[in-house]
């Protein structure tokens, strides 16, 4: 007996949502994606019950790709979503799994596969966080009350996040079944959304520091002191320090980068095999994976610092080798050192007072940052389009069934996919190092409102996508024939 039949009780019995029966109207899928949207604000607003003094955002700079909110029920936002994610695409890229995404039973294992996985993620993630150290501490006032006392605060902590994680899993679900774009692109950009209109209009933002425009407002009235435009200290300030020239570049910069990245593309033209004059074009576009592996990438980062935290937390006398800790808790030294990504132009600008670090072993660190976002990049993209069914194979497929054909080519699926394999993989290797050279660049420029580089790399890519889907919804909506060729399908 194989692992599939002997896993497929109890993968076939995980909860899930119900695909819809027919085509769903498009306000009906905006709907559904307002209301998930508005749950998903409410949900980072609630508190959890018996958490004492915080020490800070455990994720730090990893919180805009990882959605959720510190100290509430989504402390774990989308983390062990995307790390069960990390782990199936690696298991499918090595083959290990032996599933067939296009097969329905198999579809079925996958999705029950995942949801397991993110339960083992939550515990993997959740469990340290919140008995092994002290970023989630347990209040004691509660502890003295309560029969289990401190033991039994922080269990009842942990259920919350545990129960916010499953949560984030099936409004993710939700939204891809029901809604408009996927729930992990629609949490970021809340998220993302968030804190860059809290740069750009806030009057007392992220640790003290106004807005854009209110600090700006200050600066042209006198209110907020700047030194002279003529010393190095009067330059710093307006590129780096309340200026945030730099970061409103970046900012801007960024969205035009992406925008205009997303209308490269490599058209393969198509024809109606029975119907004479309809044409068409099949669209390879630069960033053909999305920016969505960049998550992975990032997330694989975000916990391989996630076991030096814990191991600091845990080891009284860690090796220095091994990584040492400030007092924010970030690493100054060792190996967790030269794995953090850069997050911000303080991290790798050496001459300035920012880091303590030596302009070798920043050099270093940026190196292994970019290796590893554009390696990791390639890969995952690579690993993306083979799972999500975006390869030359399904693509010949989906071309092939929507009735199309390339001219010059007799109308059959091993034909089309030959011609896709032209594009398609390097295509896809090509995008996926670009975006992680991009995510790199921009954090270590800086962006309005704390935001890192990476995330706003992803809200603009992913907004972009979902402006393209609402159309394309939209299209179909107007045109009900033009849903078997997007595979809509429906009446």
């Amino acid at each position: 007996m194989g692992w599939k039949e002997a896993a497929e009780p109890v993968l076939t019995r995980m909860p899930s949502v119900v695909r819809p029966e027919g085509h769903v109207p498009f306000r009906r899928k905006l709907g559904w994606t307002a209301g998930i949207l508005v749950l998903y604000f409410f949900l980072t607003n609630v508190t959890l019950f018996g958490l004492g003094t915080e020490t800070g955002d455990f994720y730090g700079q990893f919180r805009s790709i990882l959605a959720g909110s510190q100290g509430s029920i989504l402390q774990l936002g989308i983390g062990p979503i995307v790390t069960a994610s990390i782990v199936l695409q690696l298991l499918g890229g090595a083959d290990l799994l032996g599933l067939d995404t296009n097969d329905p039973r198999d579809q079925i294992l996958y999705q029950g596969l995942q949801k397991v996985l993110v339960l083992v993620m939550i515990c993997l993630t959740g469990i340290p966080m919140v008995f092994a150290s002290n970023f989630l501490p347990a209040s004691q006032q509660l502890a003295n009350t309560l029969p289990g006392g401190t033991f039994g605060v922080q269990s009842l902590i942990f259920a919350q996040i545990a129960m916010g994680a499953i949560l984030i899993l099936f409004m993710d679900e939700i939204v891809s079944k029901w809604g408009v774009g996927s729930g992990i692109g629609l949490f970021i950009i809340a998220g993302v959304s968030q804190q860059l209109v809290a740069g750009l209009f806030a009057w007392q933002g992220l640790g003290n520091v106004s807005g854009f425009f209110p600090t700006w407002f200050g600066i042209l009235t006198g209110s907020v002191e700047m030194p002279s435009l003529l010393t190095a200290e009067g330059i710093q300030a307006l590129f780096m320090g309340p200026g945030q020239l730099l970061a409103l570049v970046t900012t801007v910069l960024i969205f035009a980068v992406v925008v205009y990245a997303e209308s490269v593309r490599v058209e393969i033209p198509l024809s109606h095999a029975r119907v004479k004059g309809a044409r068409g074009r099949f669209p390879v576009k630069l960033i053909y994976a999305s920016v969505l592996p960049m998550i992975l990438v990032r997330a694989l980062q975000a916990n391989i610092q996630f076991l030096g935290r814990i191991l600091a937390s845990q080891l009284e006398n860690m090796p220095a080798w091994l990584g040492t800790y400030g007092q924010n808790g970030n690493p100054t030294g060792g190996l967790f050192y030269y794995f953090a990504p850069i997050q911000s132009p303080g991290d790798w600008m050496w001459w300035t007072a920012q880091t303590t670090a030596e302009a070798w072993q920043v050099l270093i660190r940026v190196g292994i940052d970019l290796t590893f976002m554009v390696i990791g990049g390639a890969i995952f993209a690579v690993f993306w389009v083979e799972t999500t069914g975006m390869g030359p194979e399904a693509t010949a497929r989906q071309i092939q069934n929507s009735g199309m054909q390339i001219p010059g080519f007799r109308r059959n699926p091993q034909v089309i996919e030959k011609v896709m394999e032209r594009y398609i993989p390097q295509v896809t290797v090509i995008g996926g190092a670009l975006v992680g050279v991009l995510a790199v660049a921009a954090n270590m420029l800086g962006t309005i409102g704390a935001v890192s580089g990476t995330g706003l790399l992803l809200t603009v890519s992913i907004t972009y996508k979902l402006y393209e889907e609402i159309a394309e919804e939209q299209l179909m909506e107007m045109h009900p024939m033009m849903r078997q060729m997007f595979g809509g399908g429906g009446n």
